[in-house]
């Protein structure tokens, strides 16, 4: 067994013999792309999203110095009609970057060290093939390949690792590049490789428009095709996981839920999950071995627009990016546009393909971006945060001037964002105003069917001892109308189950005056 080939399925039978969610669809995907022009394809996800498992599993699939036939039975790749013909078929190459990053971190010839330890690892296997002084990676795999006929299957896990973390040196990433094109872009790449298959971060670098390894087919955060349901959990699998651990569905779903990914309309952060499942509590695991730095640096600067749209997404709101012209490449950030596409990317935004929009995913995400704020110097949404926890603890206690203050105070500072004569720009002044709630509430933002008017229902999380709030406001109507219309409707479904406290809150705004109004009386049960 070596170090870079043939390495086995140890690794993956470590996996599949614990609590292992059936991600194997991935493997008659990849079959279908063997030993064609498909052949290349590059997987990006954030962090702790399966990418590496991913990549364990498809070393135990095709490597044929072992037989992997028994970790596969009862799993969904084994039905497929290509499951026999490609198991355990190929010389795997498979190599995980990190572990170069890790040990040659500032050693300008990280490159020729990570070809001369492949290429030994290779030697020791292939003792028949003699190696030249020059030759390089590709020069012994040619040579491999075509004294022996066969062609190899090649993982790179982390393949930006490099990029990521020793970029800043122009050398290093375009001796890195270059590898990557003498490999895969090379006259004899089609005759020694039957597949490719990278994972990363981000996608492949883009210089001007066109991607450094423009034959790869990428499938990312952003454009999954029809890889989306192959990389976290979905909400069937997390059921099933709740169902086994008894633990609930509802606080799995705000902790961790949230991420749109192509056909994906629920897809589930797969660390924190089994995290909190084990541990028997729903709290930020995954936000603690990610980039964290990453997240307050790029949200302190200085593009037009872009605090807006923190807040906005802060408040619950849908913001749109346009993803298209990032370089992928986390040092070229040049607008608001590449920083969204940048979080992304790194998972702390989700996005929906369809809409063209971006926005905070879940609690776990929202905590981590409230906590990067306050440690910046953005005074204006620190600001607002203290306003917004006034606001809440004013509406507890009935306090109803302060609670109309507190709006006016929100619609007057955040102007900017809104065109203040509509209802949804009213609901979204509310979202804004509301903040801080989210930190002790889940959140419920409705559109009832009628002009003039949105809803706000929030109920306490777990563990919290304060009331449910049911808010209607009304646009140009009398805050008593507010309260006549929260109890016509009987109050949201979504409280139906709800046995405690309740306040109904009514809130006018004045077209006019510009100014707010309050009611908040207690519901009777």
């Amino acid at each position: 067994m070596g170090t870079y080939i043939n390495k086995g399925n140890k690794a993956f039978r470590d996996i599949v013999t614990h609590e292992y969610v059936d991600k194997t669809s991935l493997i008659p995907f990849i079959n279908t792309t063997l030993n064609s022009e498909r052949r290349y394809s590059c997987v990006t996800r954030c962090r702790r999203f399966g990418k590496s498992m991913a990549a364990k599993m498809l070393c135990a699939y095709y490597d044929k110095s072992c037989d992997s036939r028994e970790l596969f039975a009862g799993l969904e790749a084994e039905k497929d009609k290509t499951f026999g013909e490609y198991l355990n078929r190929y010389y795997v190459i498979s190599i995980d970057m990190t572990d170069f990053t890790t040990k040659y971190r500032g050693e300008r010839d990280i490159v020729k060290k990570i070809q001369r330890r492949v290429i030994n690892d290779i030697l020791n296997e292939f003792p028949q093939i003699t190696a030249q002084e020059d030759d390089d990676l590709m020069d012994i795999l040619y040579r491999i390949s075509e004294s022996t006929g066969e062609r190899f299957f090649m993982i790179i896990d982390e393949w930006d690792a490099i990029l990521r973390e020793m970029g800043t040196d122009e050398y290093v990433s375009t001796s890195y590049v270059d590898l990557l094109r003498r490999l895969f872009k090379g006259s004899g790449s089609s005759d020694v490789f039957a597949g490719v298959y990278l994972t990363g971060i981000l996608p492949i670098k883009k210089y001007n428009t066109e991607s450094a390894l423009n034959n790869f087919s990428e499938y990312s955060m952003v454009d999954p095709a029809n890889l989306a349901a192959c990389f976290g959990f979905t909400e069937d699998e997390v059921r099933k996981l709740a169902d086994s651990y008894g633990a609930s569905m509802d606080n799995l779903k705000q902790w961790y839920d949230g991420y749109t990914i192509g056909s994906e309309k629920s897809i589930y952060n797969p660390y924190s999950v089994i995290k909190a499942l084990q541990r028997g509590s729903c709290k930020s695991y995954w936000t603690t071995t990610g980039a964290y730095d990453s997240v307050r640096t790029y949200i302190q600067m200085n593009y037009d627009g872009l605090k807006d749209d923190i807040i906005r997404m802060l408040a619950g709101e849908h913001v749109y990016v346009n993803t298209t012209k990032f370089q992928n490449d986390m040092r070229i950030v040049r607008s608001k546009n590449d920083v969204l596409t940048v979080l992304i990317h790194l998972g702390y935004l989700a996005y929906d393909g369809d809409a063209g929009e971006c926005y905070i995913p879940n609690k776990e995400v929202a905590d981590e971006f409230l906590n990067a704020v306050e440690d910046t110097s953005w005074t204006r949404l620190v600001d607002a945060l203290t306003a917004s926890k006034n606001l809440l603890a004013a509406t507890i206690s009935c306090n109803e001037q302060a609670v109309a203050q507190g709006i006016d105070q929100a619609h007057d500072e955040h102007t900017s964002i809104l065109s203040y004569n509509d209802e949804n720009s009213l609901a979204c002044v509310l979202s804004i105003a509301y903040i801080w709630a989210k930190n002790e509430y889940v959140i419920h933002r409705e559109y009832a069917t009628g002009k003039g008017y949105a809803d706000l229902v929030m109920i306490p999380r777990r563990n919290v001892s304060k009331p449910a709030l049911v808010i209607e406001l009304k646009y140009n109507h009398s805050a008593d109308t507010a309260i006549s219309q929260i109890k016509q409707k009987n109050y949201p479904a979504k409280l139906s189950d709800y046995t405690g406290d309740i306040l109904l809150v009514g809130i006018s705004y004045d077209k006019e005056t510009k100014q707010h109004t309050c009611k908040i009386e207690n519901l009777q049960r």
